[in-house]
Parts: C-alpha cells; sequence; structure tokens
C-alpha cells in the first residue's frame, strides 16, 4: 500500500501543478444521483464556446467530473472489507429501468408438482456425491465416473426365472432406452398440457381422417417392413402399385467385360462431336401427328358448336318421328 502511494505521489510531481486535478469538483447544481444502479444525471447547461474550441476535450472534462462526483458519493456509502477489498453497500435503486422483453410467463406446474403439493410432499435436493461401496470412496452421484455405475459390470448374474440364453446386458442396455423414452412422453405430455393441446398415449399422433395417400403409404410401408422386403406379400383387392416409389440405382461392374460402358463412351463422343443435332424420327413423326389431330379436333368445334338444340318435348318429337318434313312417297300418298 505504501508503494502505492509513493508511486501516485511521484506520478504528480512528475506531470507538475496542473497534471493530476482535485478529486473536489464544483458545480453550479447539485448531481442527481442514482448509486443503485450507479449513474448521475448532470443537469447543468453546458458552456457553447469551449464546445466549439475543441470538443473532444470539453467532454472528456465534463465525463471526468461527473465521474469524480459519482466516485465521491459510492465513498460516502456504508463499506466492509472482503478478500483484501473494500466493498459499498449500494442501496436500492430509484429508477425504474425498462425490460427489452415482457416478462416470462409462469410456467405451469407438471402432474407430479399437482400431486407432490396435494399429498404434501417436500422436495429434497440430493446431494451430488454418493459412496461407491466398491471403490470405498465418494464419486459423483451421476455422470462420467459415477459411483456405482453398472455398466462397468463385466459380468452379470443370471436370474432363475430368467432365460439363461438372454444377453442381460442387451437388457440392461434395453431397459434404460425405455426408461429415457419414458421421460421423454412425460416431458411432451407436461408442454402438450401446458398449451392446451391434444397428446396420444402411446405411439405417433393420428390424424383424424387419413387420405388415400397416407392409406396407401402406410400399407407400403407395412409391407416392406417384412424380412423380405414385401416380396412374398400378397396384394389386396384393388390395390395400386405405389408412385414415385423408390428404385435401386444400377452400377456397371468394375471387373469383367466392358464393351457397354466402351459403346457408352463412344456414343456420348459421338454426339459431342457432331455439329447438327441429332434428329429422332418418331418422336418428330408423333410430334407432326399429334398437331395435325389438335387443328382437325379444332376446326371441328368451329363447325359444330355445341348448344341446345330445342327443349325435353322436341327431343321427345324427335324420337316419336313428329316435326319431320313428309318425303316424296308420302305426300303422294296423302293425295
Amino acid at each position: 500500500m505504501a508503494a502505492l502511494i509513493e508511486d501516485v505521489l511521484a506520478e504528480a510531481e512528475r506531470s507538475g501543478p496542473g497534471g493530476l486535478r482535485s478529486i473536489h469538483v464544483e458545480k453550479p447544481l447539485e448531481l442527481q444521483f442514482d448509486l443503485g444502479n450507479l449513474t448521475a444525471l448532470d443537469s447543468n447547461p453546458l458552456k457553447p464556446g469551449s464546445f466549439r474550441q475543441d470538443p473532444e476535450e470539453f467532454l472528456r472534462s465534463l465525463a471526468r467530473d461527473n465521474t469524480q462526483l459519482l466516485v465521491n458519493a459510492i465513498w460516502q456509502l456504508p463499506s466492509e472489507r472482503q478478500n483484501e477489498a473494500i466493498v459499498a453497500k449500494l442501496p436500492q435503486p430509484t429508477t425504474r429501468i425498462p425490460r427489452e422483453k415482457a416478462l416470462p410467463k409462469t410456467r405451469p406446474p407438471t402432474r407430479w408438482e399437482e400431486f407432490a403439493k396435494l399429498k404434501g410432499i417436500q422436495k429434497k435436493k440430493k446431494s451430488n456425491l454418493a459412496w461407491d461401496k466398491e471403490k470405498k470412496e465418494w464419486r459423483r452421484r451421476w455422470g462420467y465416473k459415477r459411483a456405482n455405475d453398472e455398466t462397468k459390470d463385466w459380468v452379470i448374474e443370471v436370474p432363475e426365472t430368467a432365460d439363461p440364453n438372454e444377453d442381460q446386458f442387451a437388457k440392461r442396455v434395453t431397459a434404460k432406452k425405455e426408461r429415457v423414452a419414458k421421460n421423454e412422453l412425460s416431458r411432451l405430455r407436461n408442454i402438450a398440457r401446458a398449451q392446451k393441446s391434444k397428446v396420444p398415449g402411446v405411439g405417433l399422433a393420428p390424424t383424424d381422417q387419413p387420405s388415400k395417400v397416407d392409406l396407401s403409404k402406410a400399407i407400403h410401408v407395412a409391407k416392406a417392413a417384412t424380412a423380405s422386403v414385401g416380396k412374398f406379400q400378397d396384394k389386396l383387392p384393388k390395390e395400386k402399385e405405389q408412385r414415385n416409389a423408390g428404385k435401386k440405382r444400377k452400377f456397371e461392374p468394375l471387373i469383367g467385360d466392358f464393351s457397354a460402358e466402351r459403346q457408352k463412351q463412344l456414343e456420348l463422343l459421338k454426339i459431342m462431336s457432331n455439329k447438327k443435332p441429332k434428329l429422332d424420327l418418331t418422336r418428330a413423326v408423333n410430334r407432326q401427328l399429334r398437331e395435325d389431330e389438335q387443328e382437325e379436333a379444332a376446326k371441328r368445334r368451329k363447325m359444330h358448336p355445341k348448344g341446345r338444340q330445342g327443349g325435353k318435348g322436341h327431343n321427345q318429337n324427335r324420337r316419336k318421328g313428329q316435326g319431320r318434313k313428309p318425303t316424296t312417297k308420302q305426300r303422294g300418298n296423302r293425295k
């Protein structure tokens, strides 16, 4: 501490009389302090002349004086020594600072919390350490190198009622996965209940009215779940083939006959080297025939436009032969 004081005094001597400024700052109007937020409000009017001459120096001097007044106010508060440091006890803030975001909503209690509150069960905090019987020492209760870790057992005793050929290690892993899945389902149920939405008991959430596409997809997925990947499954009546089904890619063999690959490469080079594009006669003829048929159909529609020709009675008369002009033979008979 003495060395620090000597260094400060030596620096003051080197700086001269105007080097270090006094801690006593006088202003016409006192600053308004909010020591809880460590802020100060200076309501004194500014000096336009000094600001125009040197803005940076003016602002630096103003900030220094206001900070010095704030530090002086903090040193007037009750203080105490903690770990070789002097700590001031700040009062409660007086300025209400607005929040950036809204207050978080209270989380609704889970089913276990409601049950515990109803039965009066108090939550007890467990210690992070537990006694390991094998190692004879205190270890972590969870995580890496935890106490009484069952996964480190190299041998497991088979129960009398269990199948002797059953893998007890795999059974233990399966049981742990089931516990994890059960906890995850409980967590999702709590979230759904808090959001007032439905959640299924087991499995995926069913739709209210599945479409034909969903049913067809479910049928094909169920068939492909067999050992033969649906090869020997019988088809249902009126069952349609699945569209856009995945097809296995076929690759050329890496060894053996390369004649097919050589032929493909030669055809590709021929197309690239050919200056004129290759003409597909079959495709061109089919396209021309299709255009001709469309033109003829358009002409027929123009010549015979669709419209109503008479009403219901007119059609009945047409069926009975009424309303027609008599032929030449019929005219002669009438005479």
